[in-house]
Protein backbone atom coordinates (compact mmCIF):
# COMPACT_ATOMS: atom_id res chain seq x y z
CA UNK A 1 0.00 0.00 0.00
CA UNK A 2 1.15 3.37 -0.79
CA UNK A 3 1.83 5.73 2.39
CA UNK A 4 0.25 9.45 1.88
CA UNK A 5 2.71 12.41 2.84
CA UNK A 6 -0.01 12.59 5.84
CA UNK A 7 0.84 9.30 7.23
CA UNK A 8 4.20 10.78 8.06
CA UNK A 9 3.18 13.74 9.00
CA UNK A 10 4.80 15.80 10.80
CA UNK A 11 8.29 14.42 9.05
CA UNK A 12 11.87 15.00 10.15
CA UNK A 13 11.76 17.52 7.43
CA UNK A 14 8.94 19.47 8.65
CA UNK A 15 9.79 19.37 11.94
CA UNK A 16 13.47 20.75 11.54
CA UNK A 17 11.69 22.87 8.96
CA UNK A 18 9.62 24.54 12.03
CA UNK A 19 12.31 24.40 14.51
CA UNK A 20 15.32 25.97 13.09
CA UNK A 21 13.98 29.81 13.43
CA UNK A 22 12.67 28.85 16.66
CA UNK A 23 16.05 28.02 17.41
CA UNK A 24 18.26 30.88 15.75
CA UNK A 25 15.79 32.93 17.61
CA UNK A 26 16.25 31.38 20.69
CA UNK A 27 20.32 31.53 20.48
CA UNK A 28 19.58 35.70 20.24
CA UNK A 29 17.95 36.09 23.82
CA UNK A 30 20.96 34.43 25.69
CA UNK A 31 23.34 35.96 23.02
CA UNK A 32 21.88 38.94 24.42
CA UNK A 33 22.77 37.61 27.71
CA UNK A 34 26.37 36.69 27.11
CA UNK A 35 27.14 39.93 25.58
CA UNK A 36 25.50 41.97 29.09
CA UNK A 37 27.89 39.90 31.00
CA UNK A 38 30.47 40.10 28.74
CA UNK A 39 30.35 44.09 28.55
CA UNK A 40 29.69 44.68 32.47
CA UNK A 41 32.61 41.63 32.86
CA UNK A 42 35.18 43.25 31.23
CA UNK A 43 34.22 46.81 32.11
CA UNK A 44 32.83 46.71 35.95
CA UNK A 45 33.94 44.90 39.43
CA UNK A 46 31.89 41.76 40.42
CA UNK A 47 29.31 43.27 42.14
CA UNK A 48 28.12 44.68 38.77
CA UNK A 49 27.65 41.45 37.28
CA UNK A 50 25.70 39.98 40.40
CA UNK A 51 23.57 43.61 39.95
CA UNK A 52 22.77 42.62 36.50
CA UNK A 53 22.26 38.88 37.91
CA UNK A 54 19.61 40.10 40.72
CA UNK A 55 18.25 43.02 39.04
CA UNK A 56 17.17 40.93 35.82
CA UNK A 57 16.10 38.18 37.80
CA UNK A 58 13.70 40.28 39.95
CA UNK A 59 11.95 42.20 37.05
CA UNK A 60 12.15 38.75 34.78
CA UNK A 61 10.24 36.86 37.54
CA UNK A 62 7.66 39.87 37.53
CA UNK A 63 7.62 39.45 33.95
CA UNK A 64 7.84 35.74 33.25
CA UNK A 65 4.86 35.69 35.83
CA UNK A 66 2.76 36.17 32.57
CA UNK A 67 4.48 33.72 30.52
CA UNK A 68 1.29 32.17 30.46
CA UNK A 69 0.66 34.94 27.74
CA UNK A 70 2.71 33.12 25.76
CA UNK A 71 2.02 29.25 26.40
CA UNK A 72 -1.65 29.49 26.79
CA UNK A 73 -1.67 31.24 23.44
CA UNK A 74 0.51 28.94 21.61
CA UNK A 75 -2.32 25.96 22.79
CA UNK A 76 -5.10 27.86 22.30
CA UNK A 77 -4.21 28.76 18.50
CA UNK A 78 -2.59 25.82 17.68
CA UNK A 79 -5.39 23.57 18.42
CA UNK A 80 -7.85 26.39 16.61
CA UNK A 81 -5.35 26.28 13.87
CA UNK A 82 -5.88 22.23 13.43
CA UNK A 83 -9.35 22.37 13.72
CA UNK A 84 -9.47 25.06 11.05
CA UNK A 85 -10.80 27.90 13.59
CA UNK A 86 -9.81 31.25 12.24
CA UNK A 87 -12.02 33.26 14.52
CA UNK A 88 -11.12 31.33 17.48
CA UNK A 89 -7.21 31.85 16.48
CA UNK A 90 -8.02 35.38 16.67
CA UNK A 91 -10.25 35.90 19.62
CA UNK A 92 -7.36 34.07 21.40
CA UNK A 93 -4.92 36.06 19.62
CA UNK A 94 -6.47 39.32 20.76
CA UNK A 95 -7.47 38.31 24.20
CA UNK A 96 -4.20 37.46 25.32
CA UNK A 97 -2.29 41.10 23.74
CA UNK A 98 -4.94 42.98 25.11
CA UNK A 99 -4.24 40.55 28.83
CA UNK A 100 -0.55 41.83 28.22
CA UNK A 101 -0.91 45.09 27.93
CA UNK A 102 -2.91 45.39 31.03
CA UNK A 103 -1.00 43.22 33.19
CA UNK A 104 2.25 45.12 32.23
CA UNK A 105 0.49 48.66 33.01
CA UNK A 106 -0.32 47.35 36.58
CA UNK A 107 3.87 46.51 36.99
CA UNK A 108 4.63 50.02 35.78
CA UNK A 109 1.89 50.95 38.55
CA UNK A 110 3.27 49.11 41.39
CA UNK A 111 6.94 49.07 40.75
CA UNK A 112 7.92 50.68 43.91
CA UNK A 113 5.73 48.13 46.55
CA UNK A 114 7.02 45.51 44.31
CA UNK A 115 10.73 46.26 44.43
CA UNK A 116 10.59 47.54 48.61
CA UNK A 117 9.05 43.40 48.40
CA UNK A 118 11.20 41.05 46.42
CA UNK A 119 14.90 42.92 46.58
CA UNK A 120 15.28 42.38 50.03
CA UNK A 121 14.73 38.78 49.63
CA UNK A 122 17.71 38.45 47.45
CA UNK A 123 20.17 38.75 49.78
CA UNK A 124 22.70 40.91 48.27
CA UNK A 125 25.07 43.37 49.73
CA UNK A 126 24.78 47.24 49.79
CA UNK A 127 26.38 47.92 46.21
CA UNK A 128 24.73 44.82 44.50
CA UNK A 129 21.28 45.97 46.16
CA UNK A 130 21.53 49.58 44.81
CA UNK A 131 23.04 48.58 41.41
CA UNK A 132 20.08 46.25 40.79
CA UNK A 133 17.33 48.94 42.18
CA UNK A 134 18.56 51.41 39.18
CA UNK A 135 18.65 48.51 36.87
CA UNK A 136 15.03 47.50 37.61
CA UNK A 137 13.64 51.41 37.59
CA UNK A 138 14.91 51.86 34.34
CA UNK A 139 13.86 48.48 32.44
CA UNK A 140 10.50 48.32 34.63
CA UNK A 141 8.68 50.69 32.33
CA UNK A 142 9.17 48.40 29.00
CA UNK A 143 6.65 45.89 30.88
CA UNK A 144 3.60 46.23 28.74
CA UNK A 145 5.79 45.99 25.47
CA UNK A 146 7.61 43.19 26.86
CA UNK A 147 4.71 40.95 28.28
CA UNK A 148 2.39 42.29 24.60
CA UNK A 149 5.37 40.86 22.75
CA UNK A 150 4.90 37.30 24.93
CA UNK A 151 1.22 37.08 23.44
CA UNK A 152 2.55 38.13 19.82
CA UNK A 153 5.15 35.04 19.69
CA UNK A 154 2.88 32.56 21.08
CA UNK A 155 0.36 33.10 18.29
CA UNK A 156 3.39 33.21 15.56
CA UNK A 157 4.41 29.73 17.14
CA UNK A 158 0.99 28.47 17.49
CA UNK A 159 -0.21 29.36 13.78
CA UNK A 160 3.58 27.65 12.41
CA UNK A 161 5.03 31.32 11.68
CA UNK A 162 8.17 30.63 13.08
CA UNK A 163 10.41 32.68 10.56
CA UNK A 164 7.88 35.48 11.60
CA UNK A 165 9.05 35.17 14.60
CA UNK A 166 12.54 34.65 14.00
CA UNK A 167 12.22 38.64 12.36
CA UNK A 168 10.68 39.44 15.54
CA UNK A 169 13.82 38.13 17.61
CA UNK A 170 15.94 39.12 15.44
CA UNK A 171 15.00 42.69 15.92
CA UNK A 172 15.22 42.85 19.21
CA UNK A 173 17.65 41.23 20.55
CA UNK A 174 19.85 42.51 17.42
CA UNK A 175 18.64 45.84 18.39
CA UNK A 176 19.10 45.42 22.15
CA UNK A 177 22.55 43.84 21.39
CA UNK A 178 23.56 47.79 19.30
CA UNK A 179 21.85 49.27 21.93
CA UNK A 180 23.60 47.76 25.05
CA UNK A 181 27.27 47.65 23.25
CA UNK A 182 26.77 51.47 22.55
CA UNK A 183 25.30 52.65 25.78
CA UNK A 184 27.02 50.52 28.02
CA UNK A 185 30.67 49.77 26.27
CA UNK A 186 31.12 53.01 24.07
CA UNK A 187 29.40 55.45 26.23
CA UNK A 188 30.90 53.92 29.56
CA UNK A 189 26.79 53.75 30.88
CA UNK A 190 27.83 50.55 32.67
CA UNK A 191 24.45 48.98 34.58
CA UNK A 192 22.02 52.16 33.80
CA UNK A 193 23.32 51.57 29.67
CA UNK A 194 22.71 48.26 29.92
CA UNK A 195 18.89 48.83 31.09
CA UNK A 196 18.19 51.57 28.40
CA UNK A 197 19.50 49.62 25.90
CA UNK A 198 16.76 46.89 26.62
CA UNK A 199 14.08 49.37 27.38
CA UNK A 200 14.41 51.20 23.79
CA UNK A 201 14.26 47.42 22.43
CA UNK A 202 11.39 46.24 24.08
CA UNK A 203 8.93 48.72 22.48
CA UNK A 204 10.50 48.48 19.10
CA UNK A 205 9.92 44.77 19.12
CA UNK A 206 6.57 44.63 20.66
CA UNK A 207 5.23 47.55 17.82
CA UNK A 208 7.10 45.53 14.90
CA UNK A 209 5.50 42.15 16.41
CA UNK A 210 1.95 43.51 16.46
CA UNK A 211 2.65 44.31 12.55
CA UNK A 212 3.37 40.57 12.07
CA UNK A 213 0.74 39.15 13.68
CA UNK A 214 -1.93 41.49 12.64
CA UNK A 215 -0.48 41.05 8.69
CA UNK A 216 -0.74 36.95 9.13
CA UNK A 217 -4.27 37.01 10.88
CA UNK A 218 -5.30 39.52 7.80
CA UNK A 219 -4.21 36.73 5.34
CA UNK A 220 -6.53 34.37 6.96
CA UNK A 221 -9.18 36.32 7.52
CA UNK A 222 -11.89 34.38 5.16
CA UNK A 223 -14.95 34.11 7.99
CA UNK A 224 -17.50 36.65 7.99
CA UNK A 225 -16.98 37.82 11.30
CA UNK A 226 -15.28 41.17 11.78
CA UNK A 227 -11.23 40.97 11.69
CA UNK A 228 -11.65 41.94 15.50
CA UNK A 229 -13.97 39.54 16.42
CA UNK A 230 -15.33 41.89 19.88
CA UNK A 231 -18.16 39.10 21.08
CA UNK A 232 -15.99 36.30 20.73
CA UNK A 233 -13.48 38.03 23.20
CA UNK A 234 -16.48 38.60 25.57
CA UNK A 235 -17.76 35.01 25.57
CA UNK A 236 -18.43 33.84 28.77
CA UNK A 237 -17.20 30.10 28.67
CA UNK A 238 -14.12 31.11 25.87
CA UNK A 239 -12.85 33.67 29.34
CA UNK A 240 -13.40 31.11 31.69
CA UNK A 241 -11.20 28.40 30.24
CA UNK A 242 -8.57 31.05 29.08
CA UNK A 243 -8.04 32.07 32.81
CA UNK A 244 -7.99 29.07 34.27
CA UNK A 245 -5.45 27.53 31.61
CA UNK A 246 -3.55 31.01 32.43
CA UNK A 247 -3.77 30.65 36.04
CA UNK A 248 -2.60 27.44 36.21
CA UNK A 249 0.48 28.25 34.04
CA UNK A 250 1.03 31.20 35.90
CA UNK A 251 1.79 29.34 38.82
CA UNK A 252 3.45 26.89 37.01
CA UNK A 253 6.30 29.67 35.94
CA UNK A 254 6.08 31.61 39.24
CA UNK A 255 7.48 27.83 40.74
CA UNK A 256 10.14 27.86 38.25
CA UNK A 257 11.14 31.45 38.88
CA UNK A 258 11.00 30.70 42.46
CA UNK A 259 13.54 27.57 41.89
CA UNK A 260 15.80 30.02 39.75
CA UNK A 261 15.71 32.95 42.59
CA UNK A 262 16.29 30.66 45.15
CA UNK A 263 19.52 29.13 43.48
CA UNK A 264 21.04 32.97 43.15
CA UNK A 265 19.54 33.71 46.41
CA UNK A 266 21.47 30.61 47.92
CA UNK A 267 25.11 32.10 45.89
CA UNK A 268 24.65 35.29 46.92
CA UNK A 269 24.95 34.16 50.40
CA UNK A 270 27.95 32.28 49.49
CA UNK A 271 29.56 35.04 48.27
CA UNK A 272 29.86 38.13 45.48
CA UNK A 273 32.30 36.13 43.40
CA UNK A 274 29.96 32.59 43.97
CA UNK A 275 26.97 34.75 42.08
CA UNK A 276 28.96 36.34 39.58
CA UNK A 277 30.47 32.47 38.49
CA UNK A 278 26.72 31.06 39.34
CA UNK A 279 25.64 34.05 37.14
CA UNK A 280 28.32 33.38 34.28
CA UNK A 281 27.89 29.17 34.31
CA UNK A 282 23.48 30.28 33.97
CA UNK A 283 24.17 32.29 30.99
CA UNK A 284 25.97 29.39 29.18
CA UNK A 285 23.50 27.14 30.05
CA UNK A 286 20.83 29.53 29.24
CA UNK A 287 22.32 29.39 25.59
CA UNK A 288 22.08 26.02 25.67
CA UNK A 289 18.38 25.85 27.20
CA UNK A 290 17.32 28.41 24.82
CA UNK A 291 18.29 25.82 21.72
CA UNK A 292 16.52 22.99 22.99
CA UNK A 293 13.69 25.30 23.70
CA UNK A 294 13.01 25.30 19.64
CA UNK A 295 12.55 21.83 20.13
CA UNK A 296 10.19 21.84 22.83
CA UNK A 297 8.27 25.27 20.81
CA UNK A 298 7.76 22.83 17.59
CA UNK A 299 6.27 20.37 19.81
CA UNK A 300 3.92 22.94 21.28
CA UNK A 301 2.56 23.67 17.51
CA UNK A 302 2.34 19.80 16.32
CA UNK A 303 1.07 18.81 19.06
CA UNK A 304 -1.76 21.19 19.56
CA UNK A 305 -2.70 21.06 15.75
CA UNK A 306 -3.12 17.07 16.36
CA UNK A 307 -4.83 17.48 19.45
CA UNK A 308 -7.03 20.39 17.05
CA UNK A 309 -7.54 17.73 14.68
CA UNK A 310 -8.37 15.04 17.23
CA UNK A 311 -5.26 13.01 14.82
CA UNK A 312 -3.17 10.29 17.63
CA UNK A 313 -1.12 9.16 15.03
CA UNK A 314 0.00 12.53 14.16
CA UNK A 315 0.26 13.15 18.36
CA UNK A 316 2.15 10.01 18.28
CA UNK A 317 4.89 10.63 15.61
CA UNK A 318 5.39 14.38 16.50
CA UNK A 319 5.85 13.33 20.10
CA UNK A 320 8.31 10.54 19.25
CA UNK A 321 10.52 12.67 16.44
CA UNK A 322 10.43 16.15 18.26
CA UNK A 323 12.34 14.00 20.96
CA UNK A 324 14.61 12.30 18.97
CA UNK A 325 15.97 15.83 17.74
CA UNK A 326 15.98 16.94 21.28
CA UNK A 327 18.06 14.32 22.85
CA UNK A 328 20.60 14.23 20.12
CA UNK A 329 21.09 18.17 20.25
CA UNK A 330 20.94 18.16 24.48
CA UNK A 331 24.00 15.57 24.16
CA UNK A 332 25.90 17.42 21.54
CA UNK A 333 25.36 20.56 23.80
CA UNK A 334 26.95 18.70 26.72
CA UNK A 335 29.76 17.40 24.76
CA UNK A 336 30.68 20.98 23.31
CA UNK A 337 30.18 22.87 26.61
CA UNK A 338 32.54 20.06 28.77
CA UNK A 339 35.27 20.63 25.80
CA UNK A 340 35.06 24.41 25.41
CA UNK A 341 33.35 25.63 28.71
CA UNK A 342 36.43 26.98 29.79
CA UNK A 343 37.27 29.24 26.88
CA UNK A 344 33.49 30.06 26.80
CA UNK A 345 33.80 31.54 30.37
CA UNK A 346 37.12 33.37 29.55
CA UNK A 347 34.93 34.96 27.07
CA UNK A 348 32.74 36.03 29.85
CA UNK A 349 34.74 37.84 32.28
CA UNK A 350 38.23 38.51 33.14
CA UNK A 351 37.74 38.72 36.53
CA UNK A 352 40.45 35.53 37.90
CA UNK A 353 38.63 34.43 41.11
CA UNK A 354 35.07 34.44 39.08
CA UNK A 355 36.96 32.13 36.63
CA UNK A 356 38.37 29.83 38.68
CA UNK A 357 35.36 29.49 40.24
CA UNK A 358 32.95 28.72 37.12
CA UNK A 359 35.72 25.99 35.78
CA UNK A 360 35.19 24.28 39.03
CA UNK A 361 31.64 23.99 38.72
CA UNK A 362 31.59 23.66 34.91
CA UNK A 363 30.88 19.60 35.01
CA UNK A 364 27.55 19.96 37.11
CA UNK A 365 26.50 22.36 34.69
CA UNK A 366 27.17 20.42 31.71
CA UNK A 367 25.49 17.35 33.21
CA UNK A 368 22.16 19.65 33.74
CA UNK A 369 22.33 20.42 30.21
CA UNK A 370 22.47 16.49 29.59
CA UNK A 371 19.54 15.90 31.21
CA UNK A 372 17.25 18.92 30.90
CA UNK A 373 16.12 18.45 27.50
CA UNK A 374 13.27 15.43 29.17
CA UNK A 375 11.39 18.58 30.99
CA UNK A 376 11.77 21.08 28.18
CA UNK A 377 10.03 18.35 25.79
CA UNK A 378 7.14 17.13 28.19
CA UNK A 379 6.72 20.82 28.53
CA UNK A 380 6.05 21.78 25.01
CA UNK A 381 3.75 18.87 25.04
CA UNK A 382 1.62 19.86 27.93
CA UNK A 383 1.48 23.70 26.77
CA UNK A 384 0.49 22.32 22.96
CA UNK A 385 -2.42 20.34 24.54
CA UNK A 386 -2.89 23.09 27.24
CA UNK A 387 -2.75 20.80 29.70
CA UNK A 388 -1.63 23.48 32.59
CA UNK A 389 -3.00 21.91 35.93
CA UNK A 390 -0.71 18.80 35.43
CA UNK A 391 2.45 21.60 34.25
CA UNK A 392 1.30 23.62 37.87
CA UNK A 393 1.66 20.07 40.13
CA UNK A 394 5.33 19.15 38.47
CA UNK A 395 6.21 22.31 39.17
CA UNK A 396 5.50 22.99 42.51
CA UNK A 397 6.28 19.50 43.27
CA UNK A 398 9.95 19.61 42.38
CA UNK A 399 10.96 23.53 43.41
CA UNK A 400 9.80 22.57 47.02
CA UNK A 401 12.30 19.42 46.92
CA UNK A 402 14.75 21.44 45.37
CA UNK A 403 14.06 24.47 47.65
CA UNK A 404 14.25 22.01 51.04
CA UNK A 405 17.40 19.78 49.92
CA UNK A 406 19.55 22.65 48.60
CA UNK A 407 18.34 25.08 51.84
CA UNK A 408 19.97 21.63 53.90
CA UNK A 409 22.86 20.66 51.94
CA UNK A 410 24.09 23.75 51.30
CA UNK A 411 25.52 25.18 54.29
CA UNK A 412 26.86 21.98 54.65
CA UNK A 413 28.39 21.38 51.22
CA UNK A 414 28.37 24.59 49.80
CA UNK A 415 28.46 25.46 45.92
CA UNK A 416 28.70 21.61 44.61
CA UNK A 417 25.08 21.02 46.76
CA UNK A 418 23.54 23.99 45.27
CA UNK A 419 24.43 22.66 41.83
CA UNK A 420 23.39 19.34 42.61
CA UNK A 421 20.00 20.04 44.13
CA UNK A 422 19.46 21.78 40.97
CA UNK A 423 20.02 19.12 38.82
CA UNK A 424 17.74 17.10 41.16
CA UNK A 425 15.41 19.57 40.44
CA UNK A 426 15.29 19.33 36.66
CA UNK A 427 14.95 15.66 37.10
CA UNK A 428 11.82 15.24 39.06
CA UNK A 429 10.34 17.89 36.87
CA UNK A 430 10.78 15.70 33.96
CA UNK A 431 9.56 12.57 35.85
CA UNK A 432 6.77 14.00 37.46
CA UNK A 433 5.32 15.49 34.01
CA UNK A 434 6.10 11.49 32.66
CA UNK A 435 3.82 10.16 35.52
CA UNK A 436 0.78 12.53 34.12
CA UNK A 437 1.77 11.87 29.60
CA UNK A 438 -0.63 8.42 29.46
CA UNK A 439 -3.54 10.47 30.58
CA UNK A 440 -2.98 13.19 28.21
CA UNK A 441 -2.25 10.95 25.54
CA UNK A 442 -5.43 8.85 25.73
CA UNK A 443 -7.42 12.30 25.65
CA UNK A 444 -6.49 13.04 22.03
CA UNK A 445 -8.38 10.71 19.95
Amino acid sequence: MTTSPSDNTPSYQHILLLAWPVVVANIATPFLGLVDTAVIGHTRPAAALGAIAIGALVLNFMQWAFGFLRMSTTGFVAQAAGADNTLGARAAIFRAIATGIVFGIAIIALQVPLAAFTFPIMGAGKEVDTLARSYFGIRVWAAPATLATFAISGALIGLGRTRQLLALQLVLNGLNIALDLLFAGVLDGGVQGIAFGTLIAEWVAAIFGLFLVMKVLRSQHRDEAPFIPWVELRHAAALRLTFLTQGNIMIRTLAMLAGFGWLTRQGALLGETTLAANHVLLALISFCAFFLDGFALSAENLVGAAKGSRDLPRFDRAVRRTNMLAAATALGLALILFSFGNHFIAMLTDLTTVRLIAANFLPLAVVYVALSFGAFQLDGIFIGTTHAAEMRNASLASVILFILASAWLTPLYGNTALWLTFIGYVVVRAITLALYYPRIRRGIG
